[in-house]
C-alpha cells in the first residue's frame, strides 16, 4: 500500500466575465455552491453594483463593432458557441445534476435543448430585417420603407429554474440582431459561469456579451437605472422585482419587456427577435405610373 497522503481536491472559483476577460467581483465577495447532500462544490462571485457598471461600459464599446457586423457573421458566431457548447455539453449536465436541480438525464437534456436554440438563433440573423422590416404605401407619392435595427445596450435578468435552455432563449434573441448584453444570473449559477468561459473562446467580440452573478433584488436595480442601458428584460424578477424596475428604468426612459411566463421548450417564434429590435423608417419617392 501507498504511504502517499490523500489529495485534497481544489475547489474551483468561478469570476465574473467582463470585456471577454474573467475578473473577480470589485467587492471580493463569493458565494458558495453546495451539492445536492451539502458538500461544498465551488465558489461563484458575488457581483457588484460598480461590476454592473463596468459591465455596461463594456457592453457600450462592442456595441458599434457587433451591431455594424454582417448579419451572416453573427449568424456564424452563434453558431460556434453552439458547437464550443456541446462540445463541453458533458460538462453542463454534470454541472446542474451536482448542485440537485434536476436530474442526470434532464441536465443533459437541458444542454442539448440549449444548444439547438442557439442553431435555431444562427439561422435566424440574417433572415430578421427581410422578415421584419418591408414597404408599405403613405399617403403621397411615396413608399415608406422600414427596416428593424437593435435596440442598443440590453440588461437581461436571467430566469430561474429553467435551467441553460432558459439562459439561451433569452440571449440569443439579443445578440442575433447585434445587440450587445449584460446577463445577470442568480440561480444554477455554475453552468452560466461555464457558459462564459464557452463565449470567451466562440468569436464573438470582447463586451458583446458580459456575464454576472449575485442577487437579481441587489443588481438588477443598478442595471434598470443605468442611463446607458437602452432595452431591460426582467425575465427572472418577481412580480414585486419587476414594479421596482419598470419604476427605475422609467428615468431613463428606456424600454423595458414584459415577458409572461414561458415554456423555453416551446417554439420560440419571433416575439423575442421582434421586442429587441426597434424599427427605422425611410420615406423614398414612388415611381410616377
Amino acid at each position: 500500500m501507498s504511504d502517499a497522503p490523500e489529495r485534497l481536491t481544489v475547489a474551483k472559483t468561478y469570476t465574473l466575465h467582463i470585456a471577454g476577460a474573467f475578473p473577480r467581483s470589485e467587492s471580493g465577495r463569493v458565494r458558495p455552491v453546495h451539492t445536492a447532500d451539502g458538500r461544498f462544490l465551488a465558489n461563484t462571485a458575488h457581483a457588484s453594483r460598480k461590476d454592473v457598471r463596468d459591465a455596461v461600459t463594456a457592453a457600450r464599446g462592442a456595441f458599434g463593432g457587433w451591431s455594424r457586423a454582417e448579419a451572416q457573421h453573427r449568424g456564424q458566431v452563434l453558431h460556434r458557441i453552439a458547437e464550443m457548447l456541446e462540445g463541453r455539453s458533458g460538462q453542463f449536465a454534470a454541472e446542474s445534476a451536482a448542485t440537485g436541480h434536476r436530474s442526470p438525464d434532464e441536465a443533459a437534456g437541458d444542454a442539448a435543448a440549449a444548444v439547438d436554440r442557439l442553431v435555431w438563433y444562427a439561422g435566424w440573423a440574417d433572415k430578421v430585417t427581410a422578415v421584419l422590416g418591408g414597404i408599405r404605401a403613405v399617403p403621397g407619392p411615396q413608399l415608406c420603407v422600414s427596416a428593424p435595427k437593435p435596440a442598443g445596450i440590453a440588461g437581461i435578468l436571467a430566469p430561474g429554474g429553467t435551467g441553460l435552455l432558459g439562459v439561451v432563449s433569452v440571449l440569443a434573441p439579443a445578440l442575433a440582431v447585434g445587440n450587445t448584453c449584460v446577463l445577470v444570473a442568480d440561480e444554477e449559477p455554475l453552468p452560466v459561469l461555464t457558459f462564459a468561459e464557452v463565449l470567451a473562446t466562440s468569436g464573438i467580440p470582447p463586451g458583446a456579451v458580459n456575464v454576472l452573478t449575485g442577487p437579481l433584488a441587489e443588481l438588477g436595480p443598478t442595471l434598470a437605472e443605468h442611463a446607458d442601458v437602452d432595452l431591460l428584460d426582467p425575465s427572472g424578477a418577481d412580480p414585486e422585482l419587476r414594479a421596482q424596475l419598470a419604476r427605475g428604468a422609467a428615468a431613463s426612459a428606456k424600454r423595458v419587456l414584459d415577458p409572461p411566463p414561458e415554456d423555453f421548450s416551446a417554439d420560440p417564434g419571433l416575439r423575442r427577435l421582434r421586442a429587441c429590435t426597434e424599427r427605422t423608417s425611410v420615406r423614398h419617392p414612388a415611381a410616377a405610373p
